[in-house]
């Protein structure tokens, strides 16, 4: 790195970041190609050592805009910290790379981030533990402009000016864009440097692109005492590539070798060289699907999804479901708040299309307290809200205003929680809520909904908007299998009730589905329990288990926990020697509750549970951590073999 100029170190560490992220398929190009120079001008001011990243006496880093994790990693391999061909194996599982930064996993990552919002407070905290301990490190924390639309930012504003800390540097990474669109048009931030000012920040602005006017910034707010800083850079999202520059679109998006190829040579660097490290990342592919295969219970055929002649099945995303739904409805009390990941949660499917409806959709940015109970207030005039996000941010950042401001309020909103479960992937552990079940199941006053599919996922939502009170909707990112359809009986507080009937050119025509309380039971061996996308793994788990043991299993589809359907259980309870629980979570979140009912009404049957071990997640493909993780329905027939044994 010493031996060029920061100029051409900025255009390698552009062309490895896109190597990267081309190699991960998966990850986001606009946002790291934007603050290259904002993070490689803080590293050349900072005290730091490579060979020791937790030297004490170091100054700190914190990346709050989590998602930028390519431009870190690439960085601290540009400075030392570990060789660059390994940030080639980028998101894919069991690799350090995390498709958000893991500091437990990769060296002089100072933090665990994701969720935006939080790394300023962080930085506060360190700042303020520096001045505590009479330490001379100086804290850095680059943050996107779109995420100073989440209070916690200005929580933390007010904090470091309160406590005078003079030793923190900000650094806003003003591209103008985020997933949505335009800041400006999604939710404006208005004088941002003002606003800086007002809490009593020293603000510095510069040219984000311009190595000399960054480090000329750095050198003012390194000078400046009694107060923080922040540098306010003007940058541009994309940034060295021209069909990705200014384009909102190439947020979460990654080249394909025909755009990377382009792209390299307009940034005028080929990295450390594509052949290397496409060969690096094929070879820890390979490498953790052969892992898999080993880890995988074996059986006489392969009975995963469209991989025999019979039992096909179609796969369709939930959320696409919900965004069906939205857009059907006849309601016109239906209105919907946005939170910077429209299109995601097909939240924006309400008023495609649709002019007549754009007065009631508000976006309310980067913001899920707020929308969350923006919600509230909105069904205050008897309108009916959606409010759509992420299931780790409904569910965990957003917990107390789903609390006190809905559910202990019995207000008529309708909250979404799109991309919930292990099957998020590739953005890993920070984005995959595996605790909701738990969090939410336990609520007082709210409806709590998991369908199995995109059809019971649409229904679902058709059926949130004629319940009077709060709904709590649990759907997901990937395509999974479609095990119902229209006519198949969809009841809240009712679950329903599979049985094989033996093998079929549709998956679907091999089972029949009634409610669990009309069912008649006869020669049962096999309950299992389950819900969300489980249900599909659970209904291929009974083909396997009579298939290949000639046992007669039984799926019960809990397509909604609050109300929960004790019936359901008690019509089973005597009928079956095993009752196995199946849930996309960490294990017991509903595991355990089946349990609870069942020793309540004296079942001797034996009992078991399928779900996350107590762990994080990680990234990877979503059908790879559902077999890393033990999730599929070859597990969950080998628990029922085992527990018969």
């Amino acid at each position: 790195m010493q031996e060029k100029s920061l100029v051409e170190v900025a255009k390698d560490i552009r062309a490895n970041i896109l190597i990267a992220l081309h190699c991960s398929g998966s990850g986001h190009s606009g946002g790291s190609l934007s603050g290259v120079e904002l993070m490689l001008g803080a590293y050349a001011k900072m005290k730091h050592n490579p060979k020791n990243p937790d030297w004490a006496n170091r100054d700190r880093f914190y990346l709050s805009a989590g998602h930028k994790a390519p431009l870190w990693y690439v960085i601290l391999a540009e400075l030392g910290y570990f060789p660059m061909s390994e940030v080639a194996t980028l998101r894919k599982l069991g690799s350090p790379f995390q498709g958000h930064p893991d500091c437990h996993k990769v060296p002089g990552v100072e933090l665990s981030c994701g969720s935006l919002g939080q790394g300023l407070s962080v930085a506060v905290g360190d700042a303020c533990a520096a001045k505590m301990n009479d330490k001379e490190r100086k804290i850095f924390c680059l943050m996107g402009d779109g995420e100073q639309q989440e209070g916690q930012i200005w929580e933390a504003v007010m904090a470091a000016s309160h406590h005078k800390l003079d030793n923190l540097i900000g650094i806003v990474d003003k591209n103008g864009l985020q997933i949505d669109g335009e800041v400006d048009e999604v939710m404006s931030l208005g004088d941002l440097s003002a606003k800086y000012k007002a809490f009593g920040w020293e603000v510095f602005e510069c040219d984000g692109h311009d190595i000399d006017e960054v480090l000329e910034a750095y050198d003012k707010a390194l000078a400046v005492k009694g107060k923080p800083s922040v540098i306010i850079a003007k940058t541009v999202k994309g940034k060295g590539v021209s069909f990705m520059e200014n384009q909102a679109g190439w947020h979460g998006k990654t080249p394909n070798r025909e755009e990377l190829d382009k792209a390299l040579a307009e940034i005028g660097s080929e990295g450390i060289g594509v052949e290397k490290m496409l060969k690096v990342s094929a070879d820890f592919q390979q490498d953790v699907l052969a892992k898999l295969n080993d880890k995988m219970p074996k059986f006489s055929r392969n009975y995963w999804w469209n991989e025999q002649d019979v039992m096909k099945v179609e796969m369709k995303a939930t959320r696409a479901g919900f965004g069906k739904a939205l857009a059907e409805t006849k309601n016109e009390k239906v209105c919907t708040i946005g939170s910077d990941l429209s299109g995601s949660v097909k939240i924006d499917q309400f008023t495609k299309n649709r002019k007549d409806r754009e007065k009631r959709f508000f976006s309310m940015g980067i913001a899920e307290q707020s929308g969350t109970s923006v919600a509230a207030g909105m069904s205050k005039d008897g309108d009916i809200p959606f409010y759509s996000s992420f299931g780790m941010f409904t569910s965990g950042r957003a917990y107390d205003q789903l609390h006190t401001s809905i559910a202990y309020g019995g207000m008529n909103a309708k909250i979404a929680a799109s991309h919930s479960g292990i099957t998020v992937g590739e953005d890993g552990a920070t984005h995959q809520a595996l605790e909701d079940l738990g969090i939410i199941g336990y609520l007082p006053g709210i409806t709590f909904l998991t369908p199995a599919d995109y059809h019971q996922t649409a229904k679902a939502t058709e059926t949130a908007i004629e319940i009077e009170g709060p709904v709590y909707i649990r759907y997901g990112r990937v395509d999974t299998p479609s095990v119902t359809d229209e006519s198949t009986p969809f009841e809240v507080g009712r679950a329903t009730l599979y049985k094989f009937l033996g093998e079929a050119d549709n998956f679907t025509d091999a089972f029949s589905c009634e409610f669990a309380d009309q069912a008649d039971l006869e020669n049962v061996d096999v309950c299992l329990v389950a819900l969300g996308i489980m249900v599909p793994e659970a209904l291929r788990a009974a083909w396997i288990l009579h298939s290949e043991f000639g046992l007669n299993a039984i799926v019960l589809n809990y397509s909604s926990i609050k109300p929960f359907d004790t019936k359901a259980l008690e019509k089973i309870c005597d009928k079956t020697k095993v009752v196995v629980t199946a849930e996309e979570h960490q294990k017991g979140g509903f595991g355990n509750i089946v349990a609870g009912h069942l020793l309540e009404m004296g079942c001797k049957a034996k009992f078991g549970m399928i779900g996350v071990e107590d762990s994080f997640g990680q990234s990877a493909a979503p059908w790879e951590l559902m077999k890393h993780y033990g999730l599929t329905a070859e597990f969950i027939a080998d628990k029922v073999r085992n527990l018969l044994k």
